[in-house]
């Protein structure tokens, strides 16, 4: 099965199928995708789009990034949810060349895995009620979008490392993410040299951090976001093979 799925204008767009489950399972092909954003879609990526079968979008943006940039096209029996997971805005094209990326973003991760629960929460209800394909997204499908695929990957029973791996694979969309921005602020430099970036470094501290504090990502997201047995049972009826 393939994983990448190739779009013109949308660069980061995923399955998170096929990875393996503590219990011996499968993550099934074709029911839970990651993207950037998907208010780029138009023409021949909008029937490339339909034709995955999406009955739901969750969009993990701000509101303003929305009314900026768009969002994934109205269309009957499309189901779509805001769901705003970040509550401190920052510039990663604007950081300083010397800013370490793995520790600074792990903490900006760690602070949307503390602000956002209400809507992490809502996300991961979401995710487990729905039994037809579903896309969830952010701007560039890399830090927010990956936190929640961690999030939802973890439930699951799937390996850390294979999570830590699947952050990594944005690492493929990095240039086509660079030279989007640089396309749409011509007028602007771009400072720091990790943006798009995803090296492993950064998903594996923040777990580091997050399975420190909590015990484990289960014991976080029971803690935090009040997930029980039945919604990760409800997790894995949805999205693991039989």
């Amino acid at each position: 099965m393939q994983r990448h799925v190739t779009f013109t204008h949308v660069h980061n767009f995923r399955d998170l199928g096929g990875y393996r489950s503590a219990d011996g399972r499968r993550v099934r092909w074709g029911r839970l995708f990651r993207s950037d954003s998907l208010g780029k879609l138009r023409g021949a990526d909008w029937d490339l789009f339909l034709s995955l079968g999406p009955r739901t979008v969750v969009d993990l943006r701000y509101p303003f990034e929305i009314t900026r940039s768009g969002r994934v096209p109205e269309h009957p029996g499309l189901t779509y949810h805001n769901f705003s997971i970040e509550h401190r805005p920052y510039d990663q094209a604007g950081l300083a060349p010397d800013v370490d990326p793995a520790r600074y973003l792990a903490d900006r991760y760690a602070e949307v895995a503390h602000d956002g629960t209400a809507e992490l929460r809502a996300a991961l209800e979401v995710i487990a009620a729905d039994t037809a394909p579903l896309v969830f997204h952010c701007h560039s499908g890399k830090d927010r979008t990956g936190l929640l695929a961690m999030l939802v990957l973890s439930l699951l029973g799937v390996d850390e490392r294979d999570i830590v791996t699947d952050f990594a694979l944005t690492e493929h969309a990095t240039a086509r993410l660079v030279a989007e921005w640089h396309a749409e602020h011509p007028e602007l430099t771009l400072r720091w040299p990790a943006y798009g970036r995803a090296p492993a470094e950064i998903m594996q501290l923040f777990l580091t951090d997050l399975n420190h504090r909590y015990g484990s990502v289960r014991g976080y997201a029971s803690h935090r976001l009040d997930v029980d047995d039945a919604l990760v049972a409800a997790l894995r009826e949805r999205l693991l093979e039989a």
